[in-house]
C-alpha cells in the first residue's frame, strides 16, 4: 500500500529539514488505512506503539511516499512498518503496532504514574509565551520549565518563566514540563485516531532539546554578543529562554556555556497507555527527563497526561547531540551570524 500527504509538512524556521512529529503522524495515518475495520459488534484497532528512526532530512517542497508493509493481521494485534521516501530514499521508517480495544479482557493488573502535583492547565487566556517557531506552528505550547529531581512538587507551578539550574552531576534529576494541544478543533472526519496522530506529531516539541536544557548549552546560531543587536522582540525572547534555561541575565553569563553545534533526533518511541481518553485539542501535559548523554548523543524519556491526570502515553527519543569545539563568542557555529537569528537551534 502506497500513500501520499496531500499538504506540506511543517518545516521549521532555520530546522534541516520538516518537523519530524509531521512525519511520524503522517506515518502512523498510513498504517492506521491499512488495518481492517471492526466487523459489526467487534470493537476497533488502535496504535498502542510505534518504534520510529530518522534517516534523511525530508523536504517540504517534495511530497512523501509512504509504503506501507501489512506485516501481520491478528484476532488481538495489527503490526504494520511504514517506510517515508522521498527521490526514492528512505527518509523515516517506524513498525507500528495496534491492539484491539477492550483485548485484555475485564480482569486486569492496572497501575500508572500520577500527574505531578500542584501543576494545573493555562488558562485559554495566558499569554503565548512561547518558542518564536511554535508560535507560527500547528499546535501551541505553554509554560517550558525546569523542575529539580528532588522538590519538584514543591517548584513554583505558576508561570514565573525561571528555571531551575542543575548542578554538575544532577542532569539526570531535572525534569522539563510543558503543555501542549493542537490549534483549534480536530475534526471528527478523521475519526479518533486523528487524536492520536496528532498526540504523536506533538510529543517531537522539546524533546531532544531537554538534554541542552539541563547542561545549559547556549544552542542559538549566533553568538552571544550579537545578541544586543537582534529585533527587540527577538531579543526578548531570548533572554527569557535563556532564563529558563539557567544561563544567566547577560553576555557574560552566556559566554560561559558550552555552544550546541547539532541537535538532531535519530529515533523516536511512543507507548500509548489509554488511547480512547486522547483528546489532542484538550491541553495535555508534557513532563521530560534525561537518565544519560555522551558520546555525543542523549536520552530523553517523556511522560504525557491529560488535564485530569490521565497518563496518556510514553516516550523515548535518542538524538545526536554535538557540541561546537570552539569558543561559543568567537565565529558562530555553521557561520551563522545574527542575521540568521531566526534559525534557533531547539
Amino acid at each position: 500500500d502506497i500513500f501520499t500527504n496531500t499538504r506540506q509538512p511543517w518545516h521549521p524556521p532555520g530546522a534541516r529539514g520538516i518537523f519530524g512529529g509531521a512525519v511520524i503522524a503522517q506515518s502512523l495515518s498510513a498504517a492506521q488505512r491499512t488495518v481492517p475495520d471492526p466487523a459489526p459488534g467487534e470493537a476497533p484497532f488502535f496504535i498502542h506503539s510505534c518504534h520510529c528512526y530518522f534517516l534523511l532530512a525530508g523536504s517540504s517542497e517534495i511530497p512523501i511516499l509512504f509504503h506501507v508493509e501489512r506485516v501481520r493481521d491478528g484476532r488481538s494485534f495489527a503490526t504494520r512498518t511504514v517506510q517515508a521516501r522521498q527521490r526514492g530514499r528512505c527518509i523515516f521508517t517506524v513498525t507500528a503496532s495496534f491492539v484491539r480495544e477492550g483485548a485484555g479482557g475485564v480482569k486486569q493488573a492496572r497501575h500508572a504514574v500520577p500527574l505531578p502535583a500542584g501543576v494545573r492547565p493555562p488558562a485559554d487566556d495566558e499569554p503565548a509565551d512561547q518558542e518564536a517557531w511554535i508560535a507560527r506552528g500547528p499546535f501551541e505550547s505553554r509554560s517550558i520549565e525546569i523542575v529539580g529531581g528532588d522538590d519538584g512538587e514543591e517548584a513554583d507551578h505558576g508561570r514565573s518563566g525561571q528555571g531551575k539550574v542543575a548542578q554538575p552531576g544532577d542532569e539526570h534529576r531535572m525534569r522539563c514540563r510543558v503543555w501542549n494541544r493542537a490549534r483549534g478543533t480536530i475534526s471528527a472526519a478523521g475519526g479518533h485516531a486523528a487524536h492520536l496522530n496528532a498526540l504523536a506529531y506533538m510529543s517531537d516539541s522539546y524533546f531532544i532539546g531537554t538534554v541542552s536544557r539541563v547542561h545549559r548549552l547556549w544552542r542559538f546560531p549566533f553568538a552571544p554578543s550579537e545578541v544586543a543587536d537582534l529585533d527587540p522582540a527577538l531579543r526578548a525572547h531570548v533572554e527569557r529562554s535563556n532564563r529558563v534555561d539557567g544561563l544567566g541575565d547577560g553576555p557574560d553569563d552566556w559566554a560561559a556555556h558550552p555552544t550546541l553545534g547539532m541537535l538532531v533526533s535519530l529515533d523516536h518511541s511512543i507507548y500509548f497507555h489509554d488511547p480512547r481518553r486522547v483528546r489532542a485539542d484538550e491541553w495535555m501535559f508534557s513532563e521530560m527527563d534525561t537518565p544519560w548523554a555522551g558520546d555525543g548523543r542523549g536520552v530523553v524519556l517523556q511522560r504525557i497526561f491529560a488535564a485530569d491526570g490521565t497518563l496518556l502515553a510514553t516516550c523515548v527519543q535518542e538524538g545526536l547531540v554535538r557540541l561546537t569545539q570552539k569558543d561559543v563568542d568567537g565565529a558562530a557555529p555553521d557561520g551563522a551570524t545574527a542575521k540568521d537569528a531566526g534559525k534557533a537551534k531547539l
